[in-house]
């Protein structure tokens, strides 16, 4: 069964429709390649879906009971970096600001390494160059 439908609106948009939800959203080339720029272009849900993935994955290992913390309230800034030859997506900074907690040094290799390991980060290319910062 299809996870994701996807209809080309036309002026450089698409709208993608999770099958399950309904849910929808819509891409939107930037404005400097000849898009409206009113929405996340393709490159930007690419790295969208790497910090989801990056936090969704911290959470899962934040909810067993054994780690004693949660990480509610983190806060992810991301910037991309992109290169023209091939015009792609050179490089992810990923900066966390996670609550102070006083996370212990065991629960904070616990989540770095979540984090780094997520089903995404582990998808890319080996050329992409993810720089992540975690601050406690």
């Amino acid at each position: 069964m299809e996870t994701i439908g996807t209809v080309y609106l036309g002026e450089l948009r698409t709208q993608a429709a999770h099958t399950k939800s309904g849910y929808q959203l819509i891409t939107d080339v930037p404005k400097e390649h000849g898009g409206k720029g009113e929405s996340f272009s393709p490159t930007d849900l690419f790295c969208a879906s790497l910090v989801s993935s990056m936090l969704s994955v911290m959470g899962g290992a934040s909810r067993n009971p054994a780690f004693g913390g949660t990480i509610d309230g983190t806060i992810v800034r991301t910037t991309k970096i992109m290169k023209e030859n091939p015009h792609s997506v050179a490089e992810v900074i990923v900066e966390f600001d996670l609550p102070k907690n006083n996370f212990t040094v065991e629960q904070k290799k616990i989540l770095e390494t979540a984090a780094l390991n997520s089903q995404v980060a582990k998808s890319v290319n080996a050329d992409l160059k993810q720089t992540v910062t975690f601050n406690y």
